[in-house]
């Protein structure tokens, strides 16, 4: 688990440049939004250690974009300012950028491959572990779907033999995949027989076994920052390269390669391709995206290897002192990484070309400046670590000033007695003099050869159209990289759809139950007035019209359409509205509680007179007092045969 419990660090890398948009280098210069766009990344970057710089810029900004129109923001510059006044949105716009869309056994042709031909394989290899690295899990459903096959592979051995790394840069969907609990849409295109085995249905939702949720381990990585998990058999990288542009794909690409042990087997997403890296993988099944690592694809360590060395003699404190001085004096400069990764030692050349004084000691390594710059030197030193051997970088380049400085820098892992890791020192040469006299001896050669070129006309002409044959293959693989880059970028804007789909079904649901459930309130409400025995007129503070039930339709003939919406007093009705309008108005103000039984002499749809005991009472609407008012109109004749008859029967 070390692996995963490194906390990234805060100093990005200068080895990720910004990189243009494709069809860039055809514009006069970068447009005022570019500038603007760029301020915005390095605020990404300075705040909250977010480093986008090596994403492809018209996805990045596409996505940026979408978050700035959904909150009406127009300008980059005002969205940082938003950031900088709203820290709570900086977790949307992560959300918008890191496109979390995956699903269990995605191309299932793919994952049947896996199943059928990869897997076997390493279970069959002895009982050593094997160990899953899902790089970009997003919310874990491929991290789980590797664990289901081997778990059906292996039964019983499964909890023993296998780890699963799932890891991706954005805490929020490791705190979901954590869950390990996903709703019956995430479960779409699943297996029955792995649902049924694996997962227990909970509250509307589906839950992961314990069994299996324990074999997988989530943490946070940056693939263009953080070391690789190491020693990895099976690698997920699927539909994650796609985002970024070619420069930081290759080192991500090359990172990856360090992660497998030899001969392991990378799983990229349909849409993504190693064309530029044969001497590192090879094609396993090109068509389901299956590369093997080479054996020789990548240096693991190369140089003297550190062995454990004879118990050195106790010097005195003079020749201690030499020793010392020995080490500070030296021409070659030389640093020393202690155990607990904190520097422990710089001579005095390291300190002048470096830019380090003794202040510096103590500090954690990752911290310096010379960690990352003038090449990115964490990730070799966990490599010679790991393997124990040194491990040489040759004619690096590094631009202080006007002219570059080349130097070779090697890393040794230095060991005490019983074989204990102590510390590393890394070593820098200046080799820039041997580079030129080399590049002079280079052009000394060309020079020659030209000469020698312009007596062999007929070796010429071969030479011409061998290099005609070969600007042909170098369009051909510039016009198969740019078609590679466009379905990268298809591939990229079909999940950004899904995505948006998905936020509308969601939508879409709410909308629906919030219909049903005014509907039903709508209903009801209307059934209020309607179990009144007399004829109900529910009007606003207006006096117009809301509530007409079917009983003021059997007294006036006046069909509800009609009437609501209207003026009452404008009704063609038999009731004498106007009579009742100064009680109305005094019960609206509440100038008078209520009026209670008001006799009032009518005419009925048919013609007839008819008294009515009218009873007005108000209606409030929150802390409005003058809500409009409820009207019940009763037939007095009617009411008082009731009343008759109740005595009589008494």
């Amino acid at each position: 688990m070390s692996e995963l419990e490194a906390e990234p660090n805060s100093q990005a890398s200068d080895e990720v440049d910004d990189q243009p948009a494709p069809g860039a280098d055809d514009q006069v210069g970068p447009s005022p939004d570019d500038h603007s766009f760029e301020r915005l990344l390095l605020l990404l970057k300075e705040t909250r250690a977010f480093d986008f710089t090596g994403y492809k810029r018209p996805s990045l900004m596409r996505r940026v974009r979408h978050r700035m129109a959904e909150i009406e923001v127009t300008s980059f510059d005002d969205y940082a300012d938003v950031l900088q006044l709203q820290p709570a949105e900086f977790t949307a716009l992560f959300n918008t950028i890191l496109i979390n869309v995956t699903s269990f056994f995605r191309d299932p042709d793919s994952w049947a491959y896996l199943r059928d031909d990869v897997l076997p394989g390493l279970a069959v290899a002895g009982d050593g572990p094997i160990r899953v690295w899902s790089a970009g899990s997003a919310a874990g459903q491929e991290a789980y779907s590797i664990a289901m096959l081997l778990h059906d592979l292996l039964g019983k051995e499964f909890r023993d033999r296998v780890k699963i790394y799932a890891t991706d840069v954005d805490e929020e969907a490791l705190h979901h995949a954590r869950q390990a609990s996903y709703t019956e849409r995430e479960l779409v295109g699943l297996p029955q027989p792995y649902r049924e085995r694996y997962f227990d249905a909970t509250g509307g939702r589906h839950v992961i076994t314990p069994e299996l949720r324990r074999g997988v381990i989530f943490g946070r990585n940056d693939l263009t920052r953080d070391a690789p998990i190491s020693r990895i058999d099976v690698l997920l990288c699927r539909n994650t390269l796609m985002y970024f542009n070619a420069e930081t794909q290759a080192r991500i690409v090359h990172r990856l390669g360090f992660a497998l042990r030899p001969e392991g087997v990378l799983f990229l997403g349909k849409a993504e391709m190693l064309l530029n890296h044969s001497g590192m993988f090879e094609p396993l099944d090109l068509k389901r995206r299956f590369f093997r690592r080479l054996r020789s694809g990548i240096r693991e360590g190369s140089g003297m290897s550190a062995t454990v060395r004879e118990a050195a003699p106790v010097l005195d404190d003079g020749a201690s002192r030499l020793r010392t001085q020995l080490l500070l004096t030296n021409p070659v400069a030389q640093i020393a990484v202690g155990a607990d990764g904190r520097l422990a030692m710089v001579n005095y050349r390291a300190a002048a070309m470096l830019g380090i004084s003794e202040r510096d000691l103590g500090r954690p390594f990752q911290d310096l400046e010379v960690s990352y710059r003038p090449v990115e030197l964490r990730s070799h030193l966990v490599q010679a670590i790991e393997t124990r051997a040194a491990v040489w970088l040759r004619e690096v380049e590094w631009r202080r000033g006007a002219d570059p400085m080349y130097l070779d820098i090697q890393i040794v892992p230095l060991l005490e007695v019983n074989g204990r890791l102590a510390s590393a020192s890394f070593s820098f040469v200046d080799v820039t003099r041997f580079r030129e006299l080399r590049v002079e001896v280079e052009q000394t050669n060309r020079q020659l050869e030209v000469a020698y070129e312009e007596l062999q006309s007929t070796n010429e002409e071969l030479e011409t159209t061998n290099e005609e044959l070969q600007s042909t293959v170098e369009e051909l693989e510039t016009t198969n990289e740019e078609l590679q880059s466009t379905n990268e970028e298809l591939e990229t804007m079909n999940e950004e759809l899904q995505s948006a789909n998905d936020e509308m079904q969601s939508t879409n649901e709410q909308l629906r139950d919030r219909t049903s459930e005014y509907g039903e309130l709508n209903g009801f409400m209307l059934a209020v007035p309607s179990s009144f025995d007399g004829a109900v007129i529910v009007v606003d503070a207006n006096l117009i019209v809301q509530v007409w039930t079917p009983q003021s339709y059997e007294l006036w003939g006046l069909r509800a359409d009609e009437v609501v919406g209207q003026h009452l007093l404008n009704l063609d009705s038999g009731l004498p509205a106007t009579r009742l309008h100064p009680r109305l108005r005094s019960v609206i103000s509440g100038q008078e509680e209520a009026v209670i039984g008001q006799p009032v002499a009518a005419v009925n749809r048919l013609g007839r007179r008819v008294r009515l005991r009218v009873t007005v009472t108000p209606l409030k609407s929150g802390t409005d007092p003058a809500g409009g008012a409820l009207i019940v109109m009763e037939d007095a004749d009617a009411a008082a045969g009731q009343e008759g008859s109740s005595s009589a029967a008494g």
